[in-house]
């Protein structure tokens, strides 16, 4: 690969973060709303505090986060804390470390949405190819209606059925949570376990919704392999149909699959948030969902920007890849 197509890449990748930052800085303002004072004025009607001692307290907190300055001050001091990756610490949640609070729920989300957006991704693909293969097996096409249908079904339409169900009527499965209330979390074999148990019915959403869509597009992609000439000379060779379908079809086919999937795994780390909103699982998407209620601007600071990043990255990697997976695909100049 030329260095300085590297090199252009790189650039152009900066210059996309530094876009998106500046972006996730000025949205959350449009609002017009003062954080802390509204977070401030909640906890006094609650405790009947007097209105003078919640002004003194107002101003103290906007000196301390900031909030006094001018905007242009608070840019500058904005883009240096997202360059040191200090997210600062959360107004509503005040004194955790945003950064701490992110790392928290970051376990949480990886796993979940990690494993099931793979599993989707393996299972949906493979079904895909079949549905477009003419020797697949019939059952194959009993199950394409159905499952090609749950495209159409946002994934936490699918956890309210599922709760409903499962955890409802049935009570196969717990309602929601991450663990048991009152159970300690640890890196125990027990609490492991527990973690898994809770996290069946949202993988499950994620799983079902997700397999209609890789296995639509991967049909597509399949039905144009297929009238390929190599596919066609294969056929004329001999070779056995497994072979055809796995080592030309499949294999050729699974490429624009990669793409869609590099790109699905750099919005894993903002977590599945309605998915994780209807189960309450404690992941990255509920503090999100949490922080945005409450105008707390350093988390949705520190959340947006991890999940700007990830994106990008997981953009520059497989531009970088594809090369690799696909030797048709060149950078250097003929």
């Amino acid at each position: 690969m030329p260095l300085s197509y590297l090199l252009r890449r790189l650039a152009v990748f900066l210059i996309i973060i530094w876009v998106a930052a500046t972006v996730n800085f000025f949205i959350p303002r449009l609002s017009g709303a003062d954080p802390v004072r509204e977070r401030l004025l909640q906890m006094a009607a609650i405790g009947g505090t007097g209105t003078g001692t919640v002004e003194e307290v107002i101003k103290t907190y906007q000196a301390k986060f900031g909030l006094d300055k001018p905007l242009w001050q608070q840019y500058l001091f904005y883009l240096g804390d997202m360059l040191r990756f200090d997210f600062g610490v959360s107004i509503t949640r005040f004194p955790n470390s945003v950064a701490g609070m992110i790392l928290d729920a970051l376990p949480w989300t990886l796993v979940l949405v990690t494993v099931a957006t793979l599993m989707a991704f393996a299972v949906g693909s493979l079904f895909g190819a079949l549905v477009a293969w003419p020797r697949s097996p019939r059952v194959v096409h009993v199950l394409a209606p159905p499952l090609l249908t749950l495209s159409a079904i946002p994934y936490y339409l699918l956890g309210l059925v599922l709760v409903y169900f499962l955890a409802f009527s049935w009570r196969v499965f717990p309602l929601g949570g991450g663990y048991r209330v009152g159970t300690q979390p640890s890196w125990s074999w027990a609490f492991i376990q527990e973690a898994a148990y809770h996290s069946v019915l949202p993988a499950l959403s994620i799983i079902l919704s997700g397999i209609g869509f890789w296995a639509l597009s991967m049909r597509g992609m399949m039905v144009t392999t297929q009238g390929e000439d190599y596919v066609t000379f294969a056929e004329a060779k001999g070779l056995r149909p497994r072979r055809i379908f796995f080592r030309y079809a499949l294999r050729n086919a699974i490429l624009p699959q990669t793409t869609a999937l590099a790109l699905a795994l750099g919005h894993v780390v903002s977590g599945a948030v309605l998915v994780e909103i209807v189960f309450g699982y404690p992941g990255v998407g509920n503090l999100l969902y949490q922080a945005i209620r409450t105008f707390d601007y350093p988390i949705i600071y520190g959340v947006t920007f991890m999940v700007i990043v990830a994106i990008g990255l997981a953009t520059l990697i497989l531009d970088l890849l594809l090369p690799v997976l696909d030797p048709r695909i060149t950078y250097h100049r003929t």
